[in-house]
């Protein structure tokens, strides 16, 4: 599936009508989309004529060299969008050197959407941003997933699930995960903690806020990880990815009931 970085900035500005305390996080998004479809153009060009490896593992596929030509530009652009925190950080990152760079993207191609813990969280954010696209673009190239039901892992990097992801088929919804590193989804079974696989339905309770009837928390009382599922057979125009940045509320019950995510999104909402 081709990434359309168009409708993503659209579905983030109408997002912004519905939901006006999500205003800053889906503007900044807007400005992070606009960047990475430019890396994904840039990168789509340069792997033209790039050699790829036999038999490597998607992370292994991952050439840090091709989006480093591109990656000043596009933090440049986010700077007028980006929080002020963020803004002091991102001028002070492109002022260092090209090293620096390549370490932080090495740095996410090798760990991003796993358990290991980031040295600096803002730093890990910009690698995210950058490398983001490069990934998605891998995985569209690689391999088709088998079908039917995987494990908790992405089968195509080993990367936790980002999201879960209802779409229709027949009467209901088959229930998928998304990738938090490549986006790639697989399928997975409905009744099934996605961090420990915990099966009992009595440990798994789910919560639904009045403000995102077609997005839930998915809990799980054994492990304390939870995961957010969108559910297309509800809205079957959200996207999401998008949808989840503005579903704020829902991770302050999470919080709140000492549930942790399996994996954060690129905003931490």
């Amino acid at each position: 599936m081709t990434v359309n970085y168009n409708a993503r900035i659209e579905r983030a500005q109408y997002l912004k009508t519905i939901y006006p305390f999500a205003a800053e996080i889906l503007t900044f998004y807007e400005g992070i989309c606009a960047a990475q479809a430019r890396i994904h153009a840039q990168v789509t060009k340069r792997l033209r004529s790039a050699r790829p490896l036999a038999e490597a593992t998607l992370r292994e596929r991952l050439d840090v060299d091709l989006v480093i030509p591109g990656a000043n530009e596009a933090l440049q652009e986010l700077i007028p969008v980006s929080p002020v925190p963020l803004k002091a950080f991102i001028a002070e990152y492109l002022g260092s050197s090209k090293e620096r760079l390549a370490v932080s993207l090495q740095t996410y191609a090798d760990h991003g959407g796993t358990d290991e813990v980031p040295g600096d969280s803002r730093e890990e954010l910009l690698g995210r941003i950058l490398l983001e696209p490069y990934a998605e673009l891998a995985a569209q190239q690689g391999t088709a997933v088998s079908s039917g039901v995987s494990g908790n892992l992405c089968p195509r990097c080993d990367g936790r699930p980002l999201l879960g992801v209802l779409r229709p088929e027949g009467d209901g919804g088959k229930r998928f995960l998304k990738c938090s590193f490549c986006a790639s989804e697989w399928e997975y079974r409905r009744i099934y903690c996605a961090y420990c696989s915990e099966d009992r339905e009595q440990s798994l309770p789910v919560f639904v806020a009045e403000k995102f009837p077609h997005i839930r928390v998915e809990a799980c009382d054994t492990c304390r990880h939870c995961l957010r599922a969108v559910d297309l057979t509800k809205d079957g125009n959200a996207i999401p990815t998008v949808d989840d940045l503005a579903a704020i509320p829902l991770a302050l019950w999470a919080e709140e009931y000492g549930y942790q995510r399996i994996h954060g999104n690129l905003l931490g909402t």
